[in-house]
């Protein structure tokens, strides 16, 4: 009679622990997503959004700006970058905070450059190098943390707003793309090969428009 009884029991635990397998394996979702505001321009931004526990996410994406000119501007910039996210609700719904961290190559002209002064050395000698014949090409490292809020907008589509800011380390070579000289002196960079920035602002953001896989 104990032995029916522990076989009943251990029945009842196995099914018990399969239910809640299952009922944990439901919760899990993955999303496609895509830019919405940055798609109209030309710029490709995609990635993945997997669910791990009921408040935690992880997102894989990717960057791509092709552009070899807009308006006039070196643009192109390839990046890929991870999400870690936790959603105060539930995974998918409503508010969310991460960390993420991106890296990358671009060939891109900086804002700071956006003008028709003659660039100076950073011994005050004054080039023939016009600021806005100047760009930058070299790669990219960044730590920063994320925000955002995603809602349902019908049957297995979201919509996802976010926006993120970080810590900027690059490092690159300088060109005027007139002459092809390398703008950047020696003592300008410190005497090494490549010239680096360290930069904290506002890198990454957008809508992502999100399709449900399971």
């Amino acid at each position: 009679m104990r032995y029916k009884f522990l076989a009943a029991f251990l029945t009842v635990s196995a099914l018990g622990t399969i239910n809640a397998q299952e009922a944990e394996q439901s919760e899990t979702g993955v999303y496609v997503k895509g830019n919405a505001l940055l798609a109209p321009i030309g710029i490709v931004n995609v990635g993945v959004e997997h669910q791990v526990s009921k408040n935690i996410t992880v997102q894989g994406d990717i960057f791509i700006s092709p552009w070899k000119s807009f308006a006039g501007k070196h643009a192109q910039a390839y990046l890929l970058g991870f999400d870690g996210r936790y959603y105060f609700s539930k995974a998918f719904d409503k508010f969310y905070v991460g960390a993420n961290i991106t890296g990358g190559a671009f060939n891109i002209q900086k804002w700071s450059y956006w003008n028709d002064n003659l660039y100076t050395h950073k011994d005050g000698e004054v080039t023939p190098y016009v600021n806005s014949n100047l760009y930058q090409r070299g790669y990219t490292f960044i730590l920063g943390v994320v925000g955002g809020y995603q809602f349902k907008w019908k049957e297995r589509w979201n919509i996802d707003i976010y926006a993120g800011i970080g810590s900027m380390q690059s490092f690159y070579k300088g060109y005027d793309k007139v002459s092809g000289d390398r703008y950047d002196k020696l003592e300008d960079r410190m005497g090494r090969e490549w010239d680096r920035s360290g930069e904290f602002l506002p890198y990454r953001g957008g809508i992502m428009i999100s399709y449900k896989l399971r």
